[in-house]
């Protein structure tokens, strides 16, 4: 068992203070379903407000770091401490019809040693990440070379080493987010090859799920750095693998991304390689 950090249970306890309002917010919202007005509106202000509380919570313990906010945008704080990455919830469309699959995403990230802005905002690796599920209660997390856990049970990608044996998570363009057609070459060479492909509507969990090896592999574009920051380091220290579709390894991949275990992510990449060329 680790022994846990005093900045993962600072982190631990901002999820799981969100994390209640949130569960509580979720039983609403089926009475919300039948209403004219729909459950839209109340479900914005969930995730303004679990923002608001991850926020008090992380500056009271942390008050010179910055942070970026999927709803807030990115917040200065002292260019020599690191900041906070922060995804209130994950897989708002699933909360939005009722569906219990959602998660609070929080990582911190350094700047670069070399201070240089001009790359990536002067942002370097991902050090620590956070996963809390609140309908499950499951806490993912990680910190650099320190290895990632499940509350405090050490995690390991899947030891599976056949695609036909395998699961493969992703994450299906919608509404003008993606490429519709990128993404169906993808699913047509990969499929055929696995045992299935499942898009539950949460990219931080479906990292989280990849590290627990409940998934072998899990592909996507179009994704934000809160999205992926925290499931990226969980992936890299449960054995796996993480790059985006030119075989990068990032601090975090967004714009797209490839996970899975050490064998399978070589052997996915090369198929989703071959079936976007041309």
């Amino acid at each position: 068992m680790a022994a846990i950090s005093g900045l993962i249970r600072v982190m631990e306890k901002a999820a799981r203070k969100a994390g209640g309002r949130l569960r509580r917010d979720f039983g609403e919202v089926e009475h919300l379903q039948v209403s004219r007005k729909g459950p839209s509106d109340f479900v914005s202000k969930a995730d303004q407000a679990a923002e608001r509380t991850i926020w008090d919570e992380l500056r009271a313990a942390r008050p010179d770091w910055g942070f970026l906010f999927e709803e807030g945008g990115s917040i200065e704080g002292d260019p020599d401490k690191p900041r906070f990455i922060v995804d209130p919830l994950d897989g708002t469309t699933n909360f939005l019809h009722g569906i219990p699959h959602f998660a609070i995403s929080i990582a911190v990230q350094e700047p670069r040693l070399d201070g240089n802005k001009s790359i990536n905002g002067g942002w370097g690796e991902v050090t620590a990440g956070l996963i809390y599920q609140p309908i499950t209660d499951e806490s993912f997390w990680a910190e650099k070379s320190r290895g990632a856990w499940l509350h405090d049970a050490r995690l390991r990608v899947s030891s599976r080493r056949h695609l036909d044996e395998s699961v493969i998570a992703t994450g299906i363009p919608f509404q003008g987010h993606g490429n519709v057609a990128e993404w169906s070459r993808i699913y047509q060479a990969l499929a055929p090859q696995v045992a299935g492909i499942r898009r539950f509507g949460s990219a931080a969990l479906d990292l989280a799920w990849v590290a627990a090896g409940r998934y072998e592999g899990f592909w996507e574009a179009d994704l934000k750095p809160w999205d992926t920051a925290a499931g990226c380091l969980l992936v890299r220290e449960a054995g796996g693998f993480v790059s985006d579709w030119k075989g990068r390894s990032l601090p975090y991949c967004d714009s797209q991304i490839l996970a899975g275990n050490d064998v399978l992510h070589s052997r996915i990449h090369k198929i989703l390689a071959n079936s976007l060329k041309g």
